[in-house]
């Protein structure tokens, strides 16, 4: 986490302080470990986190019934992924809503089936860390980007693209691996609050499709534009980037419908809410702002002494934003 929202977060943790916290963290790189942790307050209770970045077989082996059940729901999530927009039959569907927002709200559903399916699989029989990058996964995906309707891009794929496919969707879904959602975990929180969307919310979701803990969601760099800016930059095939761009936009979509609020930090990133799915009447836009003490000589203070030339001008923004 950087920029405003691990200051959003570093200030909630310590200016609440009549609440009490436990932090769940994403690691996503060793360099990120290695600078270690700040001194925390004390009403932090408890700190967990897990890496994104290695890629080590969890050493789980499935059963056949357990291997099914994992081809299901992954073949789902491929279809799901790999469909493109469709547009239904007429113009309008029931209720007045448009055929693309029906058909929006169909892919929605699988997506959101197939992934509480994984993770109703991980709880039951152990981690996917080992399933999600094996032959049958790409297997799967390969079908997906096969099938009728598939992406245009994604019907190019390779055997290099869906292996780099599902590679970066395990890491991505390893979350659903963790043992952080029974009672002695997030299943006993009042409210899980995630500090950026995409696979940082997944603890949340889990937390919420569990134990029924309501989700709240503050972003500020939003993680699809993060993701789109990224693999801009990388050496990938129009296959990989579709395919990648595919599933992180379901992903932020499945965040953003069962989120029960979401917190925009700027007008730029709920437009690109907006834009992925959510609900207008969960927005709220929450700008940072910054701790007001240190400007306190600028202007007029509260006693009504101090002040400077009436004509002076103060601009105050965050560098690198």
């Amino acid at each position: 986490m950087n920029g405003d929202a691990r200051l959003w977060c570093d200030r909630l943790v310590r200016g609440l302080g009549q609440h009490e916290f436990d932090i769940y963290a994403l690691s996503r790189s060793e360099r990120q470990e290695d600078e270690g942790w700040i001194q925390l307050p004390p009403q932090v209770s408890r700190v967990r986190t897990a890496p994104l970045w290695t890629a080590e077989d969890d050493g789980v082996v499935h059963g056949r019934r357990a291997r099914r059940r994992f081809a299901e729901c992954f073949g789902e999530l491929a279809a799901a992924v790999c469909v493109a927009p469709a547009v239904l039959d007429g113009s309008e569907a029931s209720g007045g809503v448009t055929a693309s927002e029906a058909s929006r709200g169909v892919v929605a559903d699988r997506f959101g089936s197939a992934l509480y399916g994984l993770a109703e699989l991980a709880r039951d029989e152990g981690g996917l860390v080992g399933a999600l990058r094996s032959e049958g996964a790409v297997r799967a995906l390969e079908r997906a980007c096969r099938a009728p309707g598939a992406l245009r891009a994604a019907r190019t794929a390779r055997v290099p693209d869906l292996l780099c496919v599902a590679a970066q969707v395990e890491r991505a879904l390893r979350p659903l691996s963790l043992d952080w959602y029974e009672d002695d975990g997030l299943g006993s929180v009042d409210l899980c609050h995630a500090a950026a969307g995409g696979e940082a919310a997944l603890p949340g979701l889990l937390a919420l499709h569990f134990a029924g803990v309501p989700l709240l969601v503050t972003e500020y760099g939003v993680q699809l534009r993060a993701h789109y800016l990224a693999s801009s930059a990388a050496e990938e095939s129009p296959a990989v980037r579709a395919l990648l761009a595919a599933f992180h936009g379901a992903l932020a979509a499945e965040v953003y419908r069962r989120a029960a609020l979401i917190t925009p930090g700027n007008t730029h990133a709920r437009r690109w809410q907006e834009r992925c799915g959510a609900d207008r009447a969960k927005l709220r836009t929450v700008y940072p702002g910054m701790e007001a003490a240190r400007f306190a000589e600028v202007g007029e203070r509260a006693d009504g002494s101090g002040c400077v030339d009436p004509d002076s001008v103060v601009w105050v923004h965050a560098s690198g934003a």
